[in-house]
């Protein structure tokens, strides 16, 4: 396994619609292991192949809880969500970070249910109802593959915070990445 540099926003895959994986060999394997110990040291609850550079629809997550951990690949996955509730924004609990934009934490609206679909590393298809913070994971990872990240779902005043941010690391141009367990980052 070998761990891979983490993209930070700006680069041209980050901002692009990834392409349909179209067959499940050695390589897709392989980058699936890369992707999952990447996300391990990094450390983060989900990793977008386009994140490491590799325009394809494929995502890895975890989700832990007391009882138990969840942990998957979604290659060309599909979801459906339900609809955004009504209830205010809550600064922390709605709170979403991003590993291709490090460091910065700012509250987001999203579904609290979602249905993903997706076929895992042996070509099976599967499907998993979540919510809750998983649904938000299954959200955020499935934007990137669309080549969106949470920072273009932003609202006022939280989107003019990030521009800030972006501006003040000078981020937001091509070519910019981290690696995990190697550059350090303020958490």
């Amino acid at each position: 396994m070998t761990l891979k540099t983490i993209l930070i926003t700006g680069d041209p895959v980050l901002h692009t619609r990834a392409l349909d994986v179209p067959l499940i060999d050695d390589y897709i394997r392989q980058l699936v292991q890369d992707m999952f110990e990447t996300m391990d040291a990094a450390p983060g609850v989900g990793l977008a192949a386009t994140q490491i550079g590799v325009g394809l629809r494929i995502f890895v997550y975890a989700y832990g809880t007391d009882d138990e951990e969840i942990r998957g690949v979604a290659i060309n996955p599909e979801l459906s969500i339900s609809e955004l509730s009504d209830e205010e924004l809550d600064e922390e609990a709605d709170a979403e970070g991003c590993l291709s934009i490090p460091g910065e934490r700012f509250p987001l609206k999203r579904a609290n249910r979602a249905l993903l679909m997706a076929t895992d590393l042996e070509g099976q298809d599967y499907q998993i109802e979540a919510e809750g913070w998983l649904a938000r994971i299954f959200q955020h990872e499935f934007d990137h593959l669309e080549g969106m990240l949470y920072a273009d779902r932003l609202m006022k005043p939280h989107k003019r915070h990030m521009k800030k941010a972006i501006k003040e690391n000078n981020w937001g141009i091509p070519g910019l990445s981290w690696l995990p367990g190697k550059d350090y980052l303020e958490p």
